[in-house]
């Protein structure tokens, strides 16, 4: 029996079509060949997508094996479909979602697609009597198209598994046409069910309680736990997940600010459960990519060439553009990393346009006309994309022969975008243009900045903090919890209110409690640098609802700031502009440290009485069977370690915080200044002799060894922790994972620990000037996919060095202890800061050593800033602190 026609909604042409979406092929096709002299002239790319086009498109797949792309992602998918599925739906709580939907970009002959939609099939447990509860939906131009490659799903096999179990559905219409519809909600509407109640919502996102609920300790208001408790108030939001894919490295068609503009308008709500699963070529070589989309018995010229009979069939004659007139030629450039397609004129003629104008289009013999481009991604371009598109990376899939990769993406509730970047993600989590108040990446943060670290702070703060632990200290050298909810709005009212010289907002006895934390000597905890007097008794503390009510009042008071800056009542000055710097920094390096500090304290997850940290929420959790066995597999560098040879290095940047005050410093240069913290200026230059140095930090595996090697001469590392059955565990925020998971990671240890391990590799820590030089030389930064800036929650393996030696990577989301003390010694010409004197002084004791780089938890225009200097005490275990060998030469 025949399976039931499939049901295709047309948004393109038919009843659900939008006017305003409406495509002008005939419009497109004359702009594109009357380019101005000297411009190259173009014809549209969705020529090549008709229904003839679609079909010869398949025989390439089906004939042509050098077009390499369909193999490598099938090869992928046949593999992996099962593992990916999993991942989708790891939001989710793991199992499929009465109402969900899949939406595939581009959908073609659905070969590949087959492989997904027969896992998503073994997610649904058993077939639902009624409807299935997840919808695919198939994207395409042609409706006849549509109709025979969902038609031959149906009455396969694959129907046959898919019944009760996954409906598909086709949608005809261009991309801006589907999206907009999906945006609209036009596929939740037509698909099984919709979960609206707020209870279900709760389950499925799986962020149904927040850590300030009413059963707190303190008297924390209603409406401080029920911005967090509540499901999100518009439709919208309250939708079934939906998971878009975009196979075929079609993404490569677009220029790389257009693909990465495309990914930012992508229907994927923050922190939601939505994913994108998008197909990426590598930046494979030359010949390889000219004959895969040139193969050498015509198919992917056949259908090159047929784009001419869509052309000549817009402007009115199929027969318009004679293909004896032309032949197909391509090629591929290495350094732009991107295959262009083209028509070249035989010889010289012209053409005539039928209708009323008669206008003609005159072409040279060898004119060159493009019909398609496809970028390639390199590493850099895939992170530096997803960074500019406010995604996360989840999880990544690589064929056998590493030609090509499946991503696995979300759009996070906060991102931080690259610090050059134009935009900022708002409090909603979506990247919009932001206003300037710098021309540098280092300098005045925008107001937006702010909203996206408030973001940051709220999740860490209201969010993984559960009550039990508010009264807590997560490790015993610091503060309760408590204390640092109220320390960073403190520090920021008392640093406005210098500035503007006005009165303190907080209320009274605030700033007493809250000014400082406390820093430690970790020889002696009872010697410590100059702090607040805090409460001894949890009821002397104020309550969490006072202290989050000052907070809106100075985040209130912060934005009137630049409210005042944009009237022209308050000059953005270099006073003004090193205020917001310093205070925006501030707040970003406590996450940090509450971060570092909450770990200690992870546990099952669970909430209750006594429970630990939380996972972070609205971050799709790890999947960490998968990420291992990736991890295992990962190329490792040819060589441990690499040569370098004697040079010099400048460290640090100029950045006199006297000059604030001097006329030519007030207003000039406030917006272009590169600001930083004392201990950062002014710039010296530091001779370094020849070294060699270890490729990666020290993992967590090679510290094992030597850790068992010393019979307990070494402390275990505080990111470890030791499971009831002996064995060694690596702390995260999702719980302790086995060492077989984290074996790759950096281990996160102190100085001394470290110091100890180099020693008997024959080698030593490195000084600060020769790790700067390793990271000027071979590391990534953060849009070639560095671990920074909450991309994970957790430590993943260094990819420095992977390639021969000649490979730029990350460290792996650590910082990284030198052999410089920090002192003034080593920082020629330091003064401190009068807006902060104690921030870098009080430290110089001949116990604290120079760290450089950045943690996963660390925001990039920190990470990013090469002047940035940090420090930590050479004992102190919590810090995320790794390190690599040096070697005399």
């Amino acid at each position: 029996m025949a399976a039931k026609k499939p049901e295709i909604i047309n948004v393109h042409s038919g009843a659900d079509a939008d006017a305003a979406l409406s495509v002008d092929m005939a419009g497109q096709v004359l702009a594109g060949l009357r380019a101005p002299a000297g411009q190259m002239k173009t014809l549209p790319t969705m020529l090549l997508y008709d229904e003839r086009g679609l079909r010869l498109y398949d025989d390439i797949t089906t004939h042509a094996s050098e077009y390499y792309l369909f193999g490598a992602e099938e090869d992928i998918l046949k593999r992996k479909a099962d593992e990916i599925v999993a991942a989708m739906h790891r939001g989710t709580g793991g199992g499929a979602v009465d109402g969900e939907v899949v939406l595939e970009l581009g959908a073609g002959a659905l070969r590949k697609t087959s492989h997904i939609l027969l896992a998503l099939s073994r997610l649904v447990e058993d077939e639902h009597p009624v409807a299935a509860p997840i919808t695919y939906y198939a994207l395409d131009l042609e409706e006849r198209e549509l109709h025979r490659t969902l038609g031959s799903i149906a009455d396969s096999e694959v129907g046959q598994s898919l019944s009760n179990r996954v409906e598909t559905k086709g949608l005809c219409a261009t991309y801006e046409q589907g999206l907009k519809f999906a945006q609209t909600g036009g596929l939740q509407a037509r698909s099984s069910r919709l979960v609206r109640d707020s209870d279900t919502w709760k389950q499925l996102r799986d962020r149904d309680t927040s850590p300030m609920s009413s059963n707190s300790t303190n008297t924390a208001s209603d409406s401080a736990s029920d911005a967090a408790t509540s499901p999100p108030s518009t439709p919208d939001e309250t939708t079934t997940p939906v998971h878009l894919m975009f196979l075929g490295s079609s993404l490569g068609n677009f220029g790389r600010k257009d693909g990465a503009d495309f990914l930012r308008s992508l229907p994927l709500r923050p922190g939601s459960g939505d994913t994108l699963l998008i197909g990426m070529d590598h930046a494979n070589e030359k010949a390889l990519i000219e004959e895969a989309y040139n193969d050498p018995r015509g198919y992917t010229a056949k259908f090159i060439m047929n784009g001419l009979k869509g052309a000549g069939r817009a402007l009115g004659d199929e027969t318009l553009f004679d293909e004896e007139n032309w032949e197909y030629v391509n090629s591929y450039d290495i350094t732009l990393r991107r295959h262009e397609a083209f028509f070249k004129a035989r010889r010289a003629h012209t053409v005539v346009v039928p209708g009323s104008s008669k206008a003609s289009i005159t072409f040279l013999q060898n004119e060159l006309v493009k019909i398609e481009e496809s970028f390639k991604f390199s590493e850099r371009d895939a992170y530096s994309l997803f960074a500019e598109a406010g995604l996360r990376p989840i999880q990544r899939w690589t064929d056998t022969s590493s030609r090509y990769s499946l991503w696995l993406l979300e759009r996070p509730r906060f991102t931080f975008p690259p610090p050059a970047s134009p935009l900022a993600c708002n409090a909603a989590g979506e990247l919009v243009p932001k206003k300037a108040y710098s021309s540098t990446p280092f300098g005045v943060p925008a107001p937006q900045d702010w909203e996206n670290l408030w973001a940051a702070w709220d999740t860490i703060t209201r969010r993984m903090i559960p009550p039990s632990m508010l009264f807590q200290k997560p490790i015993d050298l610091r503060h309760i919890c408590l204390f640092y909810f109220g320390h960073i709005p403190t520090f920021l009212d008392i640093h406005l209110s210098r500035l503007l010289g006005e009165g303190h907002t907080e209320p009274e006895g605030f700033k007493y409690i809250f000014e400082r934390g406390i820093d430690p000597d970790v020889d002696d905890p009872t010697q410590c640098h100059p702090h607040s007097e805090v409460p001894t008794a949890d009821n002397e503390w104020p309550t969490l609802a006072a202290i989050l009510q000052f907070q809106t009042r100075v985040r209130a008071r912060l934005l009137n700031v630049y409210a005042d800056i944009d009237s022209g009542k308050l000059v953005l000055n270099r006073k003004v502009a090193r205020v917001l710097f310093m205070t925006y920094e501030h707040e970003a390096l406590h996450a940090e440290t509450l971060l570092y500090m909450l770990l200690q304290k992870t546990g099952s997850g669970a909430i209750g009485a006594g429970a630990g940290t939380l996972p972070p929420p609205e971050f799709v959790s790890p999947p960490w069977e998968a990420l291992a066995e990736a991890w295992d597999a990962a190329p490792m560098p040819k060589e441990e370690s690499v040569v370098i040879e004697g040079t010099s290095v400048v460290l640090g940047h100029d950045d006199i915080e006297a000059e604030d005050a001097t006329t030519t410093a007030t207003v000039d240069d406030a917006r272009s200044h590169e600001f930083g913290w004392d201990n950062e200026s002014p710039k010296h230059e530091v001779v370094v002799p020849t070294f060699r140095i270890s490729w990666r930090p020290v993992t967590n595996g090679q510290f094992l060894a030597f850790y068992k090697a010393q019979n307990g001469s070494v402390p275990l590392p505080a990111s470890w922790v030791e499971s009831a059955e002996g064995e060694i565990q690596v702390r995260t925020f999702y719980g302790p994972v086995p060492m077989r998971i984290a074996q790759h990671w950096p281990v996160i240890a102190p100085y001394t620990s470290l110091s100890k391990y180099a020693i008997v590799q024959g080698g030593r820590l490195p000084t600060e000037a020769e790790l700067r030089v390793f990271y000027d030389r071979f590391s990534s930064g953060y849009d070639g996919g560095a671990n920074v800036g909450f991309r994970n929650w957790h430590p993943v393996p260094a990819t420095t060095g992977v390639g021969g030696g000649e490979g730029q990577g990350g460290n792996g989301g650590v910082w990284e202890w030198t052999s410089t003390l920090f002192d003034k010694t080593h920082l020629p010409g330091f003064a401190p800061s009068a807006l902060y004197p104690g921030y870098s002084a009080d430290f110089f004791d001949g116990a604290h050593q120079v760290v450089l780089g950045g943690s996963y938890a660390t925001i990039p225009r920190i990470a990013e800033r090469r002047s940035f200097r940090n420090w930590y005490h050479h004992k102190y275990p919590y810090a995320w602190v790794g390190g690599r060998v040096v070697w005399e030469v």
